[in-house]
């Protein structure tokens, strides 16, 4: 049985998922965070240790303005009504990406990771405004500045997600088969499972049956 520490997911499909039911696609973003409330426990009921969410690329900035405010509303009234609950659930709140947002926004984003440092049950990561490239571009950056040697770890210690074990599991929603700009370099021995579902269908019984698969894979890790 593989050991099982952390998964990452591309929460895809919420506007189509939105259209596709004559809504609008707000209507499916607002349905997605539904789904990420029942992963977050189906993550917990696994014992997996981390959860990284992709929930705003760097690319994201392109939408229309409307629907940006929009993502990010829902963010905060999420965080305002659940983070007493999340923190005494034992759960840790990290941002990974740049908080170039409203200083509304980030002064939350901030109180949410203060709050919840010490919790230890599990780690939620949220992907705000994160771009891989700008990541690696950042971490090597600041290794010039340092005059850091350039290698394997030690650009892994100047990425956002220092200290996180690289994902066992990336799971992506909305039948499309990229990662867009999502980790990685951490993922280069990520188990990858595309999944045709839209994200706000995608429910604990499909959770399951991807971590049940993953158990049983062989990995070789360029072994034989």
């Amino acid at each position: 049985m593989n050991p099982l520490k952390h998964v990452a997911i591309i929460m895809d499909g919420n506007g189509r998922w939105g259209l596709k039911h004559k809504k609008s696609r707000n209507a499916g973003h607002k349905a997605g965070l539904e789904t990420v409330e029942k992963i977050i426990k189906e993550t917990i009921k696994n014992k997996i240790s981390f959860l990284t969410l992709y929930a705003f690329s760097t690319e994201n900035w392109k939408r229309p303005k409307k629907e940006i405010n929009y993502l990010f509303n829902l963010l905060e009234v999420f965080l305002k009504k659940r983070l007493n609950e999340l923190h005494k659930q034992n759960i840790k709140l990290k941002i990974i990406g740049s908080k170039k947002f409203t200083n509304r926004l980030n002064k939350l984003l901030n109180l949410s990771e203060k709050k919840t440092e010490k919790n230890n049950k599990l780690q939620i990561n949220l992907a705000l405004n994160y771009g891989s490239k700008i990541e690696i571009i950042g971490a090597f950056k600041q290794m010039v500045k340092k005059k850091i040697l350039f290698n394997e770890h030690n650009v892994s210690k100047y990425l956002f997600t220092n200290n996180i074990p690289d994902p066992d599991i990336l799971i992506r929603t909305g039948n499309t088969k990229r990662l867009s700009n999502f980790l990685l370099w951490q993922i280069a021995y990520t188990e990858i499972f595309f999944v045709k579902k839209l994200w706000p269908d995608f429910n604990e019984k499909d959770f399951n049956k991807i971590v049940k698969k993953f158990r049983v894979i062989k990995r070789n890790f360029g072994m034989i």
